[in-house]
């Protein structure tokens, strides 16, 4: 199965959202990790001896910034917006085109790169709603980006961990439903540590184009690094 990397350096997008936030503590906890980069718009509140934080504006031009972004092995891209409320063209502006932006630079700058996408449940480039056509979109183009690897994650219900700073207010009242869900329909519920550590996980393959879905995420969460 695995290949052992001598170092584990990676760039985090999206930490001051829940995902992005539960998947850098889970990096700054793992053994696997070397090294976090953020690169965030406001400073995401975390500090940590593994931790390298950039705040800079425009993701459309990393130019001031690329120097800084080379010598890594990863990137999680967990940076999104809802498509509630928002126009068709800012909605494909900020999920197709900013997320293509910034793993073209990513890919230049970095050879041997594995590139993490989280999407959601119900993407698909040829499906009905046009939030899941844009999210299919930038998952296949992702796919024939020259990185080592990408990685399409589609989960459901994300269970966050216990006192995330940017966890949506309303789970406290919902996180109940976690089990009977998991129970009935598994695979589209998973928790953040589930979801963080099949990315840490994806570190140990090589090759790998993948969409995984919630049994897929809960099962290479559990692989053995």
């Amino acid at each position: 199965m695995g290949k052992s990397r001598s170092e584990n350096n990676v760039i985090i997008t999206g930490a001051t959202g829940m995902v992005g936030e539960g998947v850098l503590i889970q990096c700054l906890n793992s053994p696997e990790i070397n090294s976090v980069l953020v690169i965030n718009r406001k400073p995401c509140g975390y500090t940590h001896p593994k931790l390298k934080e950039i705040i800079h504006q425009d993701f459309f031009d990393f130019s001031t910034i690329e120097t800084q972004l080379i010598g890594y092995n990863a990137c999680f891209f967990c940076l999104g917006i809802t498509s509630v409320g928002a126009d068709d063209e800012t909605y494909y502006k900020m999920t197709y085109t900013l997320t293509m932006h910034v793993a073209k630079t990513l890919v230049k700058l970095n050879e041997a790169m594995t590139f993490c996408y989280v999407s959601g449940s119900g993407t698909n480039e040829n499906g009905r709603l046009k939030w899941a056509q844009v999210k299919g979109k930038t998952e296949s183009d992702l796919m024939k980006l020259p990185f080592e690897q990408v990685y399409n994650f589609r989960p459901g219900f994300i269970k966050p961990l216990q006192n995330q700073k940017y966890a949506h207010k309303f789970y406290k009242y919902i996180n109940w439903l976690f089990p009977i869900g998991r129970t009935i329909y598994s695979s589209g519920f998973c928790t953040m540590i589930e979801l963080a550590n099949a990315m840490i996980n994806t570190l140990t393959h090589t090759n790998g184009r993948k969409i995984l879905d919630g049994n897929e995420i809960i099962k290479l969460a559990k692989e053995s690094t």
